[in-house]
This record gives C-alpha cells, sequence and structure tokens, in this order.
C-alpha cells in the first residue's frame, strides 16, 4: 500500500478492505452520523466513497485503504490503492452522451464539496470532503 504524503487528521480512523464494500459504507455512515452530517448530506457521501472503494476492486484490484476524519468544519474520506488512473482530470467532465462507463468519478465531483486526485505508478488517492456548515 502506497504511503499518503498528504496529512491526515488526528481522529482518522482507517478500515482496509478487499471486497467488502458493506464495512466501507457502515463506516461511512457512522462517521458521517457522528460528524453532524445532515442525513441526505450523509447518504451522498455513503454513495460517493462506496464508488470510489468500487472502483478500487473493480479496476486497481488491490487492497484499498478508507481513511476519515473530521473537525469543525468539514468531514474528510481518503480511498488510496495501488491502483492507476491516467486522466488527471478523471470525473471532471461530464460523460459523453451514450457513453457506457465514467460516471462514477463524475457523480462523486458532483455530489462533494472538494475531490483531491493524485495518482502516479506507487498508486491512486481520492479525498472527498464535505463542508460540515448549512449541511
Amino acid at each position: 500500500m502506497r504511503e499518503v504524503s498528504i496529512p491526515i487528521g488526528q481522529d482518522a480512523v482507517s478500515l482496509t478492505f478487499t471486497t467488502d464494500l458493506a464495512a466501507v459504507r457502515a463506516l461511512v455512515r457512522r462517521r458521517a452520523e457522528q460528524a453532524g452530517l445532515s442525513e441526505k448530506r450523509a447518504v451522498d457521501l455513503v454513495i460517493a466513497v462506496g464508488e470510489v472503494a468500487a472502483n478500487t476492486v473493480q479496476h486497481a484490484q488491490t487492497t484499498g485503504r478508507l481513511d476519515i476524519w473530521h473537525d469543525a468544519d468539514e468531514i474528510v474520506c481518503q480511498i488510496t490503492d495501488e491502483g492507476f488512473i491516467d486522466d488527471p482530470q478523471a470525473g471532471s467532465r461530464e460523460p459523453l452522451p451514450g457513453a457506457t462507463s465514467g460516471f462514477g468519478l463524475w457523480m462523486v465531483q458532483q455530489v462533494c464539496d472538494k475531490v483531491d486526485l493524485r495518482s502516479d505508478e506507487a498508486g491512486t488517492t481520492i479525498r472527498m470532503h464535505m463542508n460540515l456548515k448549512n449541511c
């Protein structure tokens, strides 16, 4: 598993996963509720993180790690795996009409307040942020 060079929050909880995405979703749901995220936003975050975790299972085909933390302003979920995304703009463009793939990361960009994607030969880290203020 690649070492993440960007710091994570002090109260971060981590979960390593291979195929058990139910555990990923349950942890995100629990932490979103603890952070005070609204019901609708918590569901959005669970779906977004679940999509990124599913991409790890399907495309990277490696073990993934979820790190999740929050402070007074935001909740952050980070998925790290050993896969590589060769398009630095992945998810930032709406899929073309008739496309049969490419919707997952685009949807993540739509529901999260900020998404950071870093990918190189060592692996991929996707960090999803949701604001806790006005949620």
